[in-house]
């Protein structure tokens, strides 16, 4: 089973490589300004950077965020936690909807670098079994609380486990500046940025970020969509902290 679900992603990821290679076609001014036809096996040019959120999804930040990217043709992953799903379902419908990837940030926000084996299962396939129940998305990638997962864990996880590369700690003051410069001092192409989506101060940097960002010619993608035009297959159980280009 495995096995075969290896090879069904290997086949979206190829799919979603041609996808992206015709973007051209539909994607807002910042992609077609000034740039000719794609041909057949040409990707589109970068650099390219992945925005992920945490622990939400929270009515009055997620939504207000979700707005904010909409307007700018943004798309982004979110790593969301089950007991903040219960009565925010609409808001997880609406990522997908809009483009948006979604992951797996455990039911309860626990350490996975402290649970054993059926904690572990009652922490990721309960929450997996409730995504599964709302989108239409089937696979998960995961994200471990605080960034820590024990072997044996990860040997569990049946997801890729997505870390980061940039991460300004929103959650530990409300300084947007602060935290954009941080970001924007940090940030390179295949950069996997975290904030979290349940601070308004963490939503004006987010936006602030994807302004500044776009402005030097960046675009931004899901995770999945960053391993696709690395030409990178996920393989569950292993940690990705960026995807820088190839070569």
């Amino acid at each position: 089973m495995a096995r075969y679900r290896r090879l069904l992603r290997a086949g979206a990821l190829a799919a979603l490589g041609l996808a992206l290679a015709l973007t051209w076609l539909w994607f807002p001014g910042w992609y077609r300004r000034g740039r000719t036809a794609l041909g057949p096996a040409q990707l589109p040019a970068g650099p390219f950077a992945a925005l992920t959120f945490d622990d939400g999804p929270r009515a009055g930040t997620t939504d207000l965020l979700l707005d904010g990217l909409a307007r700018r043709g943004v798309h982004a992953t979110f790593f969301v936690i089950g007991e903040n799903v219960e009565g925010n379902e609409e808001l997880l419908v609406r990522m997908e909807r809009e483009g948006h990837q979604i992951g797996l940030h455990t039911f309860h926000h626990k350490s996975l670098a402290e649970v054993n084996g059926r904690d572990f299962y009652a922490e990721v396939d309960r929450l997996r079994e409730t995504l599964q129940g709302l989108v239409d998305q089937r696979d998960f990638m995961l994200r471990p609380p605080y960034g820590m997962i024990t072997p044996s864990n990860r040997a569990r996880a049946g997801a890729p486990i997505i870390l980061w590369s940039v991460d300004p700690e929103d959650w530990s003051d409300r300084d947007t500046q602060r935290q954009t410069q941080v970001i924007l001092d940090g940030v390179e192409d295949g950069s996997i940025i975290l904030l979290h989506d349940i601070y308004p101060a963490s939503v004006d940097t987010a936006l602030t970020v994807v302004d500044e960002l776009m402005a030097r010619g960046y675009k931004f993608v899901t995770v999945e969509e960053l391993f696709a035009l690395r030409g990178v297959e996920p393989q569950d159980g292993k940690e990705y902290r960026k995807l820088p280009p190839q070569g």
